[in-house]
């Protein structure tokens, strides 16, 4: 009776995915390149502080995908997506924020974003979602796409209401929002009650706790 003789192993040769990782924290930023790099189908090619160096590197490297953090110095995260996708409209995207407003939300897969997760992710959601963005398609968890919804849902506020409102939030009277945008106190009443009626709220107080609950506004 012939043994038979075990199949050899191939080697997989597949290309590991390329990952650039923005966040202005060092230590978050090297937590996320150990769990990256501990999976042999992936590999960490850069590292940026900020997000002036997150579009210099992504234009230098051409990661695969990039993990971006909202807020940091120099760039924010927002800023450094719309400039990232001029470069390649085809880039890859993830936004890894500890912040779940609808807004940030909203304005990270409006810039050009294929993913949204927070940081208190487990790695292995992390790594599935770093394989789904690089298969082509989008990585937004239910609570996420529940907010996004919600924010898709309510009327949009126009650049001068914006205005007007991150005014309100730092306590500025009618007058005074009035002389800061060159525009009549009656403009500033109009603008105020438009805003009051597309954050569905009876004041100005309720107005201001609304918009920083949804990220619209920050104190």
């Amino acid at each position: 009776m012939t043994t038979p003789h075990p199949t050899p192993h191939t080697p997989t040769t597949t290309t590991p995915i390329r990952v650039l990782i923005a966040d202005d924290h060092a230590i978050f930023r090297q937590g996320l390149a150990t769990i990256i790099s501990h999976d042999s189908e992936m590999q960490v090619i850069a590292q940026a502080e900020n997000g002036e160096q997150a579009i210099a590197l992504f234009r230098e490297h051409q990661p695969d995908v990039t993990l971006m953090d909202l807020r940091m110095p120099e760039v924010e995260g927002v800023a450094a997506i719309g400039a990232i996708r001029a470069i390649a409209k085809s880039a890859r995207i993830i936004v890894l924020t500890t912040y779940d407003s609808d807004e940030d939300i909203y304005q990270g897969l409006q810039a050009g974003a294929k993913g949204y997760l927070l940081k208190e992710a487990e790695p292995d959601e992390l790594l599935n979602a770093i394989r789904t963005i690089h298969r082509g398609q989008k990585y937004i968890p239910p609570d996420v796409g529940a907010k996004l919804v919600q924010r898709l849902s309510n009327p949009a506020l126009s650049e001068r209401e914006l205005e007007v409102l991150r005014s309100l939030a730092k306590g500025m009277s009618n007058a005074d929002i009035a002389a800061a945008l060159s525009i009549g106190e009656g403009t500033v009443k109009s603008h105020v009650n438009r805003i009051l009626n597309k954050l569905d709220v009876g004041d100005r107080t309720q107005a201001v706790i609304v918009a920083v609950k949804r990220g619209i506004v920050s104190l």
